[in-house]
């Protein structure tokens, strides 16, 4: 899998980065001191230059070794010659060139109070799920800060969201018997299928958005 980050001539050179996920896993589900790890090689590059790329390796734990979430990656020239060299830990910071006079190029942000009773969550992940008034009447259908049950969730009526939840499913499953029973396949709105077949955005979102506007489509019912 895939992620995609274009950036328009308006804001810099029209660059298009690309980057695939690391493997990420929850140790202790069912029992003991649940932990996430992320490991596995990252690979950064602008499909518009080749001037440079970055490799990014997150080193999975050892049982017999105390070192945890550890990160060490360099960027490369066309060539393939090392220009620079990362290291740190995905949970705490990173820095370019070598110790001890690295720099720091990212630090993570200090946790907002009582974030263990909001299920981890940094600052801007609870962010995320923000529904401000001025915003709403401009979102899709489609936007999942409208889901009834995630919003029970984070107010903390876990038996209200798992009603709704259900009630969700349903129109899911509903919407899927429609499907077969016209042997229709569903379209994505927003995206397409690359040639390298990975989803990116159609570019129809902010027109669609500006004109007819969202609440003028034809949408599904789906939270």
């Amino acid at each position: 899998m895939y992620v995609h980050s274009y950036f328009p001539l308006t804001f810099s050179f029209g660059d298009h980065y690309e980057w695939n996920k690391v493997t990420s896993c929850i140790h202790n589900i069912l029992s003991g001191q649940r932990w996430i790890e992320h490991y596995g090689e990252i690979s950064i590059k602008n499909s518009n230059s080749e001037k440079c790329q970055c490799k990014v390796t997150f080193i999975k734990a050892k049982y017999w070794n105390s070192s945890m979430n550890e990160v060490e990656g360099a960027v490369t020239d066309h060539k393939g010659k090392v220009v620079h060299k990362l290291f740190g830990k995905w949970h705490e910071g990173m820095y370019c060139g070598s110790p001890p006079s690295a720099t720091c190029i990212w630090r993570t942000n200090p946790m907002p109070p009582e974030y263990e009773q909001y299920y981890g969550f940094t600052k801007f992940a609870m962010e995320l799920n923000e529904l401000d008034p001025l915003t709403k009447p401009l979102l899709p259908p489609t936007d999942t800060r409208l889901r009834f049950d995630q919003r029970l969730l984070e107010e903390g009526n876990v038996e209200s969201a798992e009603e709704q939840k259900q009630r969700i499913e349903q129109l899911q499953r509903e919407r899927r018997r429609v499907l077969e029973e016209n042997h229709m396949t569903h379209q994505p709105r927003f995206f397409q299928k690359s040639k390298d077949d990975t989803w990116v955005s159609n570019n129809t979102y902010w027109e669609l958005r500006k004109d007819p506007g969202f609440s003028n489509l034809d949408c599904p019912v789906l939270w």
